[in-house]
C-alpha cells in the first residue's frame, strides 16, 4: 500500500494550514504538525516529511518575513502555491449561548481580523492563543463553557464545537498565500509558469531598476517584489521576487541577462501559478 504524502504544518491539526494542505494535496495526507515555522523546515531537513506548506502572505497583515529567510537558508525548492480564503467563526461546546460567553481566544491576528465584531461586545475579553485551532482544542478539552475560539470550520468540526456566529471577519476579501516546499532541487514540476526568485544588486542609481526591466523587456510580469536587509551589512537588501510568463523563452532569456547585473541570483522555485482562491 503506498504511504500517504507527510506535510509538514505550522500549527496543529484543522488549522489553516492543514486546510490550505488539503486544498492543495487532497484528503489523503498525512499532516506532521509542527509548534513553529522552523520545525516544519527542520522536518523536512530530516527527511520527517515529504512537504512543507508555509503561510509567506496575508492580503491585510501583509508578508511573512521571516518565512522568505527560512527558505533561502535552507535552501529548499518552491514546487507549488496555493491560496485560501481566511474565513473565521466564532465557536463554542454544544449548548453554550452567546449571552454566557465571558472570553473569546484565538492567534493574535485571527483576533485583529474580527476588532470591529468585538467592539460591538465590550464585555466579551479577547485572550490572545498561540493557534486557531489550538484554542478550539483547549475549549474541547476543559470543557469551557464560558469561551468561544474563532477558527474555521475544520475546527469546529474535529472538536465538536457548534459555530454560533459565522463570518466575523472584517475583511470578507481577506485571503493568504502558502507557498508548497520540498527539499530537493533536481526535481522537475511541470508546466511551470511561474517562479519565485532572490538576489543581490550593487549599492548604486539604477542597479535594481536595471534588472527589473530586463524582466519587462522579455514579456515577464512581477507579480511581486519583496525587500530584506542583509544581516550586518549596512544598505545591503535581498530582493525576493515572483515573475510569471506566457513564453518560456522570454523567461529564460530574463534569467540569463539578470545574471550579469545581480550577487547571490538564486532561483527558489519554479512551478504552476495557482492563485484561485
Amino acid at each position: 500500500m503506498k504511504k500517504p504524502t507527510r506535510v509538514a504544518i505550522q500549527g496543529i491539526k484543522a488549522s489553516f494550514h492543514e486546510e490550505a494542505a488539503f486544498k492543495f494535496f487532497g484528503n489523503d495526507i498525512q499532516t506532521v504538525e509542527c509548534s513553529s515555522f522552523k520545525q516544519t523546515c527542520e522536518v523536512l531537513e530530516n527527511k520527517e516529511a515529504d512537504y512543507v506548506i508555509m503561510a509567506i502572505e496575508n492580503s491585510i497583515a501583509g508578508s511573512l518575513l521571516p518565512n522568505y529567510t527560512l527558505i533561502r537558508e535552507y535552501n529548499f525548492a518552491v514546487v507549488g502555491e496555493v491560496y485560501l480564503a481566511i474565513q473565521l467563526h466564532l465557536m463554542a461546546l454544544p449548548g453554550v449561548k452567546f449571552k454566557d460567553i465571558k472570553f473569546a481566544t484565538s492567534h493574535p491576528i485571527a483576533l485583529r481580523q474580527c476588532v470591529d465584531f468585538f467592539y460591538d461586545f465590550p464585555h466579551i475579553q479577547v485572550i490572545e492563543g498561540s493557534d486557531t485551532a489550538a484554542c478550539a482544542k483547549k475549549i474541547k478539552e476543559e470543557q469551557l463553557t464560558d469561551t468561544v475560539a474563532i477558527a474555521n470550520t475544520l475546527a469546529a468540526e474535529l472538536y465538536g464545537l457548534n459555530i454560533i456566529e459565522r463570518r466575523i471577519e472584517s475583511n470578507k476579501k481577506n485571503f493568504t498565500r502558502f507557498l508548497i516546499l520540498k527539499d530537493d532541487k533536481s526535481e522537475q514540476v511541470k508546466e511551470i509558469n511561474k517562479a519565485s526568485i532572490c538576489f543581490q544588486v550593487s549599492n548604486h542609481v539604477g542597479a535594481l531598476s536595471k534588472v527589473l526591466n530586463i524582466f519587462a523587456e522579455q514579456q515577464v510580469n512581477l507579480t511581486k517584489i519583496q525587500s530584506m536587509p542583509v544581516l550586518g551589512k549596512r544598505n545591503d537588501y535581498y530582493f525576493y521576487v515572483d515573475v510569471e510568463w506566457n513564453n518560456m523563452e522570454g523567461y529564460d532569456k530574463a534569467v540569463r541577462q539578470a545574471l550579469k547585473y545581480t550577487v547571490n541570483f538564486n532561483i527558489m522555485g519554479e512551478y504552476k501559478k495557482n492563485d484561485k482562491v
